[in-house]
C-alpha cells in the first residue's frame, strides 16, 4: 500500500487548496491512500479530493473533531511520547494541544506508528516549519520522508508534473 500525508495551514490560500484537492484526487486514482487530520484548510482540501474514492485515513485528536466522522480518534500514549520528542515546548501545551500533536504522528507514521508515508504534501506560511504542521514536518525528516511544501513554486511544479505525466515519480 502507498501512503502520503496531506496537511498544512488552516490559512492556506484558496488557489493552493484547489491544487491540493486536484492532487489528492489524482493520487487516490493512482492507488495512494491519504493520511490527514480533519482540520479546516489544507486537511479538508486534501480530504475533498478523495471523497468519492474513499482512500483515506483521517486521524482526529478526539471523536467528532471539526465535525469529521472518522473513527480514527484514539491517541495512544506512544503517539504522545513521540510528539513530546518533536515538539519544542511540549510542557507548555494544553492537553487538547497535546492530543492534536499526538494525532500528527499518525498522519506521518500510520495507525501503528511504524509505517511512514511515502511523502508529505503541505503548505505553510513562508514555507517555514510553523504550527501543528511543523511537528509532522520534523517527524517526516527524522524518518527520511520527503516533504513537498506547496508554498515553494519548485515543489508545486514538481508535484503538478506528476499529474501531467500521468504517473508518480518520487
Amino acid at each position: 500500500m502507498n501512503y502520503y500525508t496531506g496537511i498544512g495551514s488552516r490559512q492556506t490560500p484558496p488557489e493552493i487548496l484547489s491544487v491540493m484537492t486536484d492532487i489528492a484526487r489524482f493520487l487516490a486514482e493512482t492507488g495512494y491512500v491519504l493520511r490527514s487530520g480533519g482540520a479546516s484548510g489544507a486537511d479538508t482540501a486534501f480530504e475533498s479530493g478523495v471523497l468519492y474514492i474513499d482512500k483515506k485515513e483521517i486521524y482526529l485528536p478526539w471523536k467528532g473533531f471539526n465535525g469529521n466522522k472518522s473513527t480514527l480518534y484514539e491517541v495512544s500514549d506512544e503517539a504522545m511520547d513521540i510528539a513530546a520528542k518533536f515538539h519544542p515546548v511540549w510542557d507548555k501545551l494544553s492537553q487538547g494541544a497535546r492530543r492534536l500533536m499526538g494525532r500528527n504522528c499518525y498522519q506521518v507514521l500510520g495507525v501503528d506508528l511504524y509505517v511512514p508515508s511515502d511523502f508529505v504534501l503541505c503548505w505553510t506560511k513562508g514555507g517555514k516549519e510553523v504550527g501543528g504542521t511543523a511537528l509532522a514536518m520534523r517527524l517526516a525528516k527524522e524518518f527520511g520522508v520527503p516533504v513537498y511544501n506547496l508554498f515553494f513554486e519548485k515543489h508545486r511544479s514538481h508535484v503538478m508534473s506528476w499529474i501531467t505525466k500521468e504517473k508518480v515519480t518520487l
